[in-house]
């Protein structure tokens, strides 16, 4: 009997053979106990994806981000006076255990310390009890008042702490809630920036306009984390650019005029900005389904005087409460959930292993997918396309107002992937949206139709430079790889087509790779273009299929997988590289070079040996490494799905386009 594909006696085997056989270099026939491993490893990898599969049919696994969030949540309870001292034990518990050997917190793991999560991960441990003379601590704020200290903080950290009463309110950017009445001709309307941004600055501009203070049932401060006393700071706002200086120098205007503006204009544009979040609450799923704009919604409805047991306000605190995951002796808060894309991509992966059980539980995943597509419901993304009737599914279990085209993409092609004619009408609807929602230049954006007012990354707010949801080429991959399958037999999403792929040629840089904006980078881009191209119907001659496989087979590593660093959304030149391989993204590269017609070469087989020898027991993969951006630059996820589906994705495509095809 073949012993199981975590097995090391069994890893040595596949290694030794693949290293050694002609197939490896790309000739001969494939090892026989290479392919009965390719096999176990798919039927171990499977089960354990169906051992996780909800009773209901759909998948979400956890979501991870840095420590800001938790850190935020603490800050939350105090600022609110809701102090649970068991969540706050052990969300400190989990900020203690994830702080670098520097003393500062990274974005990512194995990252460089970030100024603004260490200066947020400090204050929430002291507001825990964390003695200021603790090792940790010490060594924290050494980290800090290195890096400039806490007035050099980002937006967003800055502003909590002028909640809390640690520096002036002139230390944050003016964002007078009055933007709500500006007509949308003017240079800055809430159309004109991304979802995330609006649903997070509506509540915010409420609280930075009433400018309300932090219960703070201890009374702790952080004097100690300035250089400069906060009150005589007067770098606030470092000059970025020579626009960026002019709206700095428009900021300080507005901020001098705002007691001159009338109280019935701030009293009408704060019923205003009210009106706008509360119709946007989405229930216990939260305003925006993100946990910042669910934070700042729940702090706004306290300042609005909405009481404890108001309907909206209990909601809210739900809402927040079910992104916490807990353990025994720590606990994190997730920015959000992820259960449609867990749900879509897991059900490719069985459709992919194709096996009975594999296509029963894709099935049932797919059921449970079809009644979540929205249809008629309102939302944002019609500002942009208001002739556009709706199709599109959420990130989220629920977010009603912010379909998201990615995600549209890959259940509807996994839909039509399934050839049910039970989801024919679904697929069809998807698919016109998705083609509602492409931009000017041919591509497509997340939720949002040429959000591409640029010069708006320059005000003193975006400093993270991600206020807009402008269209990317994985995005734009996923929408070509559904109308490439669907244009075969319906020429309506022919012309669209076109129009996506050559703005998607015109995204690969010179070296051959596509950006990720949305996954762990270079790879993830590529990975997606080039099946895109495949669906497309480009051959494995195309010249932008070549020059991308080239790229990959460039940057595998010795040990045969693929492996790249968040450190690229910084230095591009580290490309490929920075991190050890991953099973994740040494399984993006295996299932680019597959749809580039390389399925012979050794790199795939150099690949799927990695997978094998690395395959746990139970059949899932290990990486500690974070896997996508939030934004780039500025916030990071890991996604934990992604170590059990796209390992058994690239697996079982492998074996049905070699094994299979001795």
């Amino acid at each position: 009997m073949l012993p199981e594909a975590g097995d090391f006696c069994l890893a040595e085997t596949y290694q030794r053979v693949a290293e050694t056989s002609p197939y490896a270099a790309g000739e001969g026939p494939l090892d026989e106990v290479v392919s009965r491993g390719v096999e176990q490893a798919i039927t171990t990898a499977r089960n354990y994806l169906l051992s996780v599969q909800k009773d209901d049919g759909h998948w979400c696994f956890e979501l991870e981000a840095d420590c800001t969030i938790p850190a935020e949540y603490i800050l939350m309870m105090h600022y609110m006076d809701e102090v649970d001292p068991e969540l706050e034990r052990k969300l400190a518990a989990y900020i203690r255990r994830r702080q670098g050997g520097d003393g500062g917190w990274p974005l990512y793991h194995g990252g460089a310390s970030n100024l603004s999560c260490s200066v947020k991960a400090y204050y929430a441990l002291k507001l825990v009890g964390d003695p200021e003379d603790a090792g940790h601590m010490r060594r924290a704020r050494e980290l800090i008042l290195a890096q400039g200290g806490a007035a050099r903080a980002n937006v967003f950290t800055r502003i909590a702490l002028a909640l809390f009463g640690q520096i002036p309110w002139r230390g944050v950017p003016f964002i007078p809630v009055e933007i709500m009445l500006l007509p949308r001709w003017f240079p800055f309307h809430l159309t004109k920036v991304s979802y995330w941004t609006r649903t997070v600055l509506v509540p915010l501009l409420i609280l930075c306009t009433l400018k309300p203070q932090a219960r703070n049932p201890k009374g702790v401060q952080i004097w100690e984390l300035f250089i400069t006393p906060p009150e005589k700071e007067t770098h606030y706002f470092p000059v970025r650019s020579r626009v960026n200086r002019l709206f700095n120098w428009a900021d300080a205007i507005g901020r001098s005029l705002e007691p001159l503006i009338p109280g019935a204009m701030r009293s009408r544009a704060i019923r205003k900005a009210e009106s706008w979040f509360t119709a946007r609450l989405n229930g216990t799923d939260g305003l925006g389904a993100i946990f910042p704009a669910m934070v700042n919604a729940y702090e706004a409805m306290d300042c609005l005087g909405y009481p404890p047991a108001h309907p909206h306000r209990m909601q809210a605190r739900e809402a927040l409460a079910r992104l916490l995951v807990i353990d025994t002796d720590y606990g994190y808060c997730q920015p959000c959930v992820s259960p449609v894309w867990d749900t879509a991509l897991a059900s490719l992966a069985l459709q992919e292993a194709g096996d009975t059980a594999s296509e029963k539980a894709s099935r049932r995943s797919l059921d449970w997918l079809r009644p979540r597509q929205l249809c008629g419901e309102p939302g944002d993304w019609q500002d942009g396309a208001p002739h556009v009737s709706g199709g599109g599914w959420p990130f989220q279990y629920r977010n009603d107002y912010y379909p998201d085209v990615d995600d549209t993409a890959v259940v509807a092609w996994a839909m039509d992937l399934d050839g049910s004619d039970d989801y024919r009408d679904a697929v069809h609807v998807a698919a016109e949206w998705v083609v509602g929602m492409q931009s000017n230049d041919g591509g497509f954006a997340a939720f949002d139709v040429d959000n591409t007012h640029y010069v708006l990354n320059e005000i003193p707010f975006a400093y993270h430079g991600a206020l807009l949801d402008p269209p990317t080429a994985d995005v734009s991959a996923r929408s070509i790889t559904l109308l490439g399958r669907l244009a075969r037999k319906d020429e309506r999403y022919r012309a669209p087509l076109q129009r996506a792929l050559a703005y998607l040629r015109e995204q690969q840089e010179p070296d051959g790779v596509w950006f990720g904006r949305w996954g762990t980078n270079y790879i993830y881009g590529t990975w997606s273009a080039l099946v895109a191209l495949e669906a497309a119907g480009a051959d494995s001659g195309d010249p932008a299929v070549r020059r991308g496989a080239q790229w990959l087979r460039g940057v595998q590593q010795a040990d045969g997988g693929w492996g790249e660093s968040n450190d690229t959304y910084h230095s591009p030149e580290l490309r490929g590289r920075g991190v050890p391989s991953t099973a994740f993204q040494t399984a993006w590269a295996i299932l680019g070079l597959l749809a580039a017609g390389e399925a012979g070469s050794a790199a795939v087989a150099r690949g799927i040996n990695f997978l094998l020898r690395t395959q746990r027991g139970d059949g899932a993969w290990d990486d500690d490494a974070f896997t996508s951006p939030g934004f780039p630059r500025v916030f990071y996820l890991k996604y934990h799905g992604y170590t059990k589906f796209f390992p058994l994705w690239a697996l079982a495509r492998y074996r049905n386009l070699v094994v299979r095809a001795r």
